[in-house]
């Protein structure tokens, strides 16, 4: 149990339980340095008040709390609904640390479970008494939607924060592409260095520029398209690539699929696209329309010539085949004959 930690091992008597109490807390980022901390404080002051011991502590650190696969609150609800508890109390900070649910009655859910266990919820920085009474009922799910609502909200402005800073020439998360690198610049866009891969920026000023990399890793590129105006074949690309032994840009050998992806990345022509693919609130990701795709151009020092981009994908596009099903199945049936 990782996200639980147990102080009595013992299992105290039902008239016991009533005394003790475990405490949920979450923060959503690894930089809420002290959100942890300061839930903790709230949290021991309310249980010192009201004479309760805190024997279990369940936490989910960097966590969202939109959705239910947070360790520290799976291992909660697995522990109550097997009777794996020792605590006749749970305490939390507020209502949004609970969760911020989009569906409000899924948060309501896992409190129902809670207290069908005999288990109570109590929200120690809240200004209500979670008695069940109508009064606190409403105000409780007002808080839920409240919750929800935040986090709504707060996905609607950072996505549109992105789409301006896309629309400046920033790269906003992964990675950039073979021979090319990621450089932190601050908000005077003077160099920070260079990000290896794996690395973040910290601070909210700053921001990630791309720019090509090595002369060697650069060189190659350019080989890429020439040879495909010649073999009009990744596969053939991969093989001669490999032979050479010219890994990718994650240090693994070279593929149809990772040649192709060079040969469409428009970072090589100097342009920066955003908001291909989308995925809000933590929900699948989804294919972007083209119109909603966000392009800045020349924010890259090109390293392939546009006319030369332009053939590669032209014959790419050319030798596509759009196939009805019917079509489709009829080519199987000749091959599988």
């Amino acid at each position: 149990m990782t996200n639980a930690l147990e102080i009595y091992k013992a299992h105290p008597v039902r008239s016991h339980l009533a005394m003790r109490a475990a405490q949920y807390v979450r923060m959503s980022t690894q930089r809420q340095e002290y959100s942890i901390q300061n839930q903790a404080a709230v949290i021991a002051a309310y249980a010192h008040a009201h004479s309760l011991t805190i024997v279990r502590t369940y936490r989910d650190e960097g966590e969202s709390g939109l959705l239910i696969n947070r360790a520290g609150l799976v291992q909660l609800i697995k522990d109550v609904q097997t009777g794996e508890t020792d605590f006749g109390h749970i305490l939390v900070y507020d209502v949004s640390r609970w969760g911020r649910f989009q569906n409000v009655d899924e948060s309501a859910y896992y409190e129902f479970v809670c207290k069908q266990a005999g288990i109570n919820i109590v929200y120690c920085a809240e200004q209500f008494d979670n008695d069940g009474s109508m009064l606190s009922s409403i105000i409780k799910n007002l808080k839920r939607v409240m919750a929800a609502e935040y986090s709504r909200e707060l996905s609607a402005k950072v996505h549109a924060a992105q789409c301006r800073f896309a629309r400046l020439g920033f790269k906003l998360g992964g990675r950039p592409g073979y021979a090319l690198l990621r450089k932190l610049v601050d908000q005077s866009q003077k160099s920070r260095g260079v990000l290896k891969n794996g690395d973040q920026k910290y601070l909210m000023t700053d921001h990630v520029r791309v720019r090509p990399g090595i002369p060697e890793e650069v060189a190659v590129v350019k080989w890429i398209f020439e040879r495909f105006l010649q073999v009009k074949s990744e596969e053939i690309i991969a093989r001669e690539l490999n032979r050479r032994a010219i890994l990718t840009s994650t240090g693994v050998r070279w593929t149809r699929a990772a040649v192709n992806k060079v040969l469409r990345n428009e970072n090589y022509i100097g342009n920066l696209t955003f908001n291909r693919r989308s995925r809000k609130l933590r929900q699948n990701c989804i294919c972007n329309p083209p119109e909603l795709w966000i392009t800045s151009e020349r924010c890259i020092e090109p390293i392939i010539e546009r006319e030369v981009f332009l053939k590669a994908n032209k014959i790419i596009e050319e030798r596509r085949v759009d196939l009805t099903e019917g079509e489709m199945l009829a080519r199987l049936r000749k091959t599988a004959a």
